[in-house]
Parts: structure tokens; C-alpha cells; sequence
């Protein structure tokens, strides 16, 4: 060997020690290197189903990061079996037969809404529900007919997803309820009297006769000829009398027949949107004092008022595209001075009142009724002097009878309609028709509205839309 050659090979041997050495390692490239941090696919699995992945490149070694939400099997070098166990994400990472990564997917198994779909479409055609998973649970979303139709897509869904749906569902349509209510009330009296009455003074002053005629200054005035005062100033009676000497006889006739009969009538309409209440009250409200004690114990006396009249409340709830559901009460109430306490020296009135509540349900322009709401009083009395008013035929003079009935009927018909906001410069007031008189109409012609305006209401036809639109 030459001395070059030496010089080489000594040169090649401090070269590969240098190499090798620590100092020179920290400056070269690190061993680790990571080869994906994403991954490359997602693919959804329902829960409890299976699918199959086919490869590009044999697979040579797999991975699942959680075996509790997906489990994997191998079909063929390059074929996968896929199966669902539980609801979540995990990770499926595949390496080929070089060791070189061949894919990192993500696998989300999330619940089986296919079967879902199709009962939905069974069960709500034509409603455009749209159904996404999230996490573990449901979401339903889109605008729907009415409200039954949300109840029942929700509980379906909760047969899918206990406890974990949430619902984006909305109600379509119009969502405004007129309500039209009449109150119809009618009162009818019939009271009917026939009798006779009997006064006489004999020798002494001594009198005799029926409270009729005995009561008050009527002796007196029977004997100096005076106009005898009647119990209740009752009409149809006819008063007789016979002078005999010193003994003075007066018979009173009777023969009186009452009719009365009452309407009353409250139309009122009333809107309110769906599951809102609305209330209306044509009436007034009473006082009511009650004792109640102040923070240093001393009775004071404080007012309270009881609303009475015609009252109304209603809470609808539409419920599909014109079917609507009432929750109604309603009350015809009115101050009764026959039934009274006295408290403190306080008079204060009983209510005789007719109330009713109900809940139905009924479409579109539909109405209901609620009747049977009768009352009927009959009172009957009857006078007699002891055993002559038995006598028949004759017992007619000693003896008085009346009787009084009264009825009333109360009935209330209830019609709900679907309603949407007009514009409001269409509408107009009674008032805006009617003009202030000037002073000549006023003092000399004696006119408190202007005369062009009353003659063009008068004469003007109320024809078209107006108010609320029924649809």
C-alpha cells in the first residue's frame, strides 16, 4: 500500500466518525414525522346497519380509535365491512401492504332516519318536514299546517330518539282568531191577582175587614168619605161602598193582569292569536269593601270590585289548516238588591249569575250554541178570612189570590273565524263621516251634525270589505 492510499483511508475513517458523532446528529433531520393529521373522508353509518368500503389499494393493516361506536371486519384485500353499534364518531385508519398510509376516515354513526322518513310520510302527507341528526338526537325543521301536526311529528320522533329531539317546527297559515259571540237574553213576566177586600165600622167604631183596607188612615177616610189609599198602589180595582145608619160597609174588587218582557243583546268581536287569551267585559264592576288589618294591626277597610255584566273569554288554538280549538268561558252576571248584607253599616248586594265554560273544536266558520241556560220562578199566594173564604162561589169575596211567574233564557252562540290584518287606511270610523256644525247650523237651524254629511250617510250604500277578512 502507498502512502496515498493510507492518507486516504485514514481521511474516509475520520469522515464516518464525524458522522456518527452527537454534535453532528442534532443537526440532521428528525426521525419522527407525522403522516396525517385530518382525515382524508367521512362516511355515515346508521346505527344497528352495516355498510361496505371498498379500497383503491389492498389493505395490509387497519385501526378503529373507539370499537364501542363502529366495529370493522375484513371481506377481502381490499373490502370492508362497516357495522354501526352506537351513536358518535371514531376514526378508521387503514394501512397497505407496504406500510404506507392508504386512508384516515371518520366514521359517524348516526340514528337510522330512513324508517323515520317513511312513517313520517305516512302518517303527515304533503307536510314539508325536513329531518337532520345531531349528536345523538334529532332536529325537525319546516313550516307546517298547524299545531297537531307539530304534536304529532314530535311524538313520533321520540319513538326514534327518546328525549333527545328538538323541533324547528313551525305553524303555517294564518294564526289570528276572530271570535263573533252573540249573547241572546230573554225575560218574560206574567203576574196575575184577583180578590176581594172587606172593611166595615159598626156602632162604637168598631171595625172589621181585611189588612187591605184596614191598614193606614183608609177607616177614617172610608167615614168622611176621603179616597182610600191602596196597598202598592195596584191598578185594576174598583172600591164599593154601602152606608146603612150608623154601620158603613166597603168592598174592594181586584182583577189585575201583568206582562212584561225584556230582550237583551251583546254582539261583541273579539281577536286573539293563537294560544293568546282575550277577555271582554260589557258591564261594570261593583264595590266591595272588605276589613283586612295594616302592618300595625289596625282594621282598616279597603274596596274591592266584582266585575258583573256580560263577560267573555276565549284561548284558541289553531290546530290544523282551518280546524281550531276553544277554550271558552263566558258569564251574564247582574247586581241583585234582594240578596244583601249589612257589614259595618255597609249595604252590600248579592249577583245572581249564569256562567258556563266548555272547550270544543270547529272549523272555519262554524258555530256552536250553549243553551239550557232557563230559569223559571213561580210564586203564588193567597188571603182568606177564616172559613168564609172556604165558602165556594161566595168565598170569593173574603179572599185574594196572586200568583207571579218569571222566565228567563239565556243563550250564547259562538262563532270563530281565521282572520288576517286589513290595511289600515281602508277602514273607516263612523266618525270620520260626520262633520261639526258651524254656528248657523247650530243656533238658527237647531242642526248638531253638518246637513251634506247627514245627507250622505243617510243616503250612502255600505257595500265591499271592511273590518277584519274572513278567509
Amino acid at each position: 500500500m502507498t502512502l496515498n492510499q493510507v492518507i486516504r483511508a485514514l481521511g474516509t475513517a475520520i469522515g464516518v466518525a464525524l458522522a456518527a458523532s452527537p454534535v453532528m446528529a442534532q443537526t440532521s433531520v428528525s426521525p419522527l414525522r407525522v403522516l396525517s393529521t385530518a382525515t382524508t373522508d367521512t362516511i355515515d353509518v346508521p346505527i344497528d346497519r352495516a355498510i361496505v368500503i371498498e379500497t383503491a389499494r389492498p389493505v395490509g393493516e387497519l385501526s378503529i380509535a373507539n370499537p364501542r361506536i363502529a366495529d370493522v371486519a375484513v371481506l377481502g384485500d381490499q373490502n370492508l365491512y362497516v357495522l354501526g353499534r352506537a351513536t358518535g364518531r371514531t376514526t378508521l385508519t387503514l394501512i397497505d401492504e407496504r406500510g404506507d398510509l392508504l386512508a384516515n376516515i371518520e366514521i359517524a354513526v348516526t340514528p337510522d332516519v330512513s324508517e323515520f322518513k317513511e312513517r313520517l310520510r305516512e302518517i303527515l302527507p304533503g307536510e314539508p318536514i325536513e329531518v337532520r341528526t345531531a349528536n345523538d338526537g334529532l332536529v325537525l325543521s319546516g313550516a307546517v299546517s298547524g299545531a297537531r301536526q307539530v304534536a304529532r311529528a314530535v311524538e313520533l320522533a321520540n319513538r326514534y330518539a327518546p328525549d333527545a329531539v328538538t323541533s324547528l317546527l313551525t305553524v303555517g297559515g294564518t294564526q289570528q282568531v276572530l271570535l263573533e259571540v252573540q249573547f241572546a237574553e230573554m225575560q218574560r213576566t206574567v203576574a196575575k191577582q184577583l180578590g176581594a177586600s172587606l172593611a166595615g165600622i159598626g156602632p162604637g167604631n168598631n171595625q172589621i175587614g181585611t189588612r187591605t183596607l184596614i191598614q193606614g188612615n183608609n177607616l177614617n177616610n172610608i167615614l168622611t168619605n176621603q179616597p182610600v189609599t191602596l196597598a202598592q198602589n195596584q191598578l185594576g180595582a174598583a172600591l164599593l161602598g154601602f152606608q146603612s145608619g150608623s154601620f158603613t160597609l166597603n168592598l174592594l174588587l181586584e182583577a189585575l193582569e201583568t206582562k212584561g218582557l225584556v230582550r237583551t243583546l251583546a254582539e261583541p268581536n273579539v281577536v286573539a292569536i293563537s294560544g293568546q287569551e282575550a277577555t271582554f267585559l260589557a258591564g261594570g264592576e261593583y264595590p266591595l269593601p272588605t276589613i283586612a288589618n295594616n302592618q300595625n294591626g289596625v282594621a282598616q277597610v279597603e274596596v274591592q270590585y266584582k266585575p258583573f255584566g256580560v263577560e267573555l273569554g276565549f284561548i284558541p288554538t289553531v290546530i290544523d289548516s282551518d280546524l281550531i280549538n276553544l277554550q271558552v268561558r263566558t258569564a251574564v252576571s247582574a247586581v241583585d238588591p234582594n240578596i244583601s248584607i249589612t257589614v259595618n253599616g255597609a249595604t252590600v248586594n248579592g249577583f245572581t249569575v249564569r256562567r258556563a265554560q266548555t272547550t270544543v273544536e270547529m272549523r272555519d266558520g262554524e258555530s256552536f250554541a250553549i243553551a239550557g241556560l232557563i230559569q223559571d220562578d213561580f210564586t203564588d199566594t193567597k188571603n182568606a178570612i177564616p172559613w168564609l173564604g172556604d165558602v165556594p162561589i161566595l168565598g170569593a169575596l173574603f179572599r185574594s189570590a196572586a200568583f207571579q211567574r218569571e222566565q228567563t233564557e239565556l243563550v250564547i252562540v259562538i262563532t270563530p273565524h281565521l282572520v288576517s290584518p286589513t290595511d289600515g287606511s281602508t277602514l273607516s270610523l263612523p266618525t270620520d263621516r260626520v262633520r261639526i256644525p258651524n254656528e248657523f247650523e247650530l243656533f238658527l237651524n237647531g242642526q248638531v251634525e253638518g246637513s251634506a254629511e247627514v245627507a250622505r250617510i243617510a243616503n250612502q250604500a255600505f257595500e265591499g270589505e271592511y273590518g277584519y277578512v274572513i278567509e
